[in-house]
């Protein structure tokens, strides 16, 4: 369903309250985007809580940064949003957000990489880490592009994480799966104990992902590092009988056949 601008504005202001709430910004922290047409984003504004904000604080930018409409000011992340949708025509809206969690992992250079959770491979594949980039300068986007095209969330490392999808509300969703996957990943680290899906199960997942998420969901192909899997396939299931069950069973068909041989 198409939204209108002033639908899409309200919306935005929605989830800013929502990622404030949860505790995933602080002050003035997060930025979080929609794609209003090929040739304008609907951004939120620098300097403004996500849990306070108005439709009308919004602003409107062209796919190289500049204003074209609102009072406030451009946030500086916005190249960040801009690499997104230039690099994938699929997506439609971006949140950039600091969960405390995931941001943990990515303060401690770790990707969110292991076959832990099927839910998160099947919607995510896994999230992988970018290198570090200054907030708010390409060499943060020169980070993050090798990645955009081959994941729908992203670990920036010493910065935060950054969701993207077919929508609002997908993009939103993805940054809840990432911070609810890295306390499930911490816990697992604290127990001292993590049982990974093996390399059959993963590839069941990837495949799957078009059956549960329809035509629009990418594809995604398992690699060395992503997500990392126990390294075993399964094995077809075995049935265990003693050796006096075997010769029963042969000696039973030894007599089947032998009977459909006399007929």
């Amino acid at each position: 369903m198409v939204r209108t601008e002033s639908e899409l504005r309200q919306e935005i202001v929605e989830i800013g309250r929502w990622i404030h709430r949860l505790g995933f910004v602080a002050a003035y922290d997060g930025n979080i985007s929609a794609r209003l047409d090929n040739y304008r984003i609907l951004s939120t504004p620098t300097t403004i809580s996500k849990g306070m904000m108005a439709p009308d604080d919004l602003v409107v930018v062209d796919y190289e940064g500049k204003k074209i409409s609102g009072r406030r000011n451009v946030t500086s992340e916005i190249a960040m949003h801009l690499l997104v949708y230039r690099r994938r025509s699929d997506v439609q809206a971006v949140v950039h957000a600091h969960p405390p969690t995931a941001t943990g992992y990515a303060a401690a250079g770790l990707s969110l990489n292991k076959a832990l959770v099927s839910e998160v491979v099947l919607s995510l594949g896994c999230i992988p880490l970018a290198g570090y980039g200054t907030p708010g300068t390409p060499e943060l986007t020169e980070a993050l592009a090798p990645l955009v095209n081959s994941y729908d969330a992203l670990l920036m490392a010493n910065h935060g994480v950054v969701t993207y999808g077919g929508d609002l509300m997908q993009a939103y969703f993805r940054m809840e799966t990432v911070e609810h996957f890295a306390k499930i990943s911490l816990v697992t680290e604290l127990l001292g104990r993590q049982v990974l899906l093996s390399e059959t199960d993963v590839d069941k997942l990837l495949a799957a992902r078009q059956k549960y998420f329809g035509s629009g969901a990418r594809s995604i192909e398992r690699s060395a590092s992503c997500p990392i899997s126990d390294g075993v396939r399964a094995e077809p299931e075995k049935i265990h009988v003693s050796a006096e069950e075997l010769a029963e069973l042969v000696s039973e068909a030894v007599r089947k056949i032998g009977g459909k041989t006399r007929c």
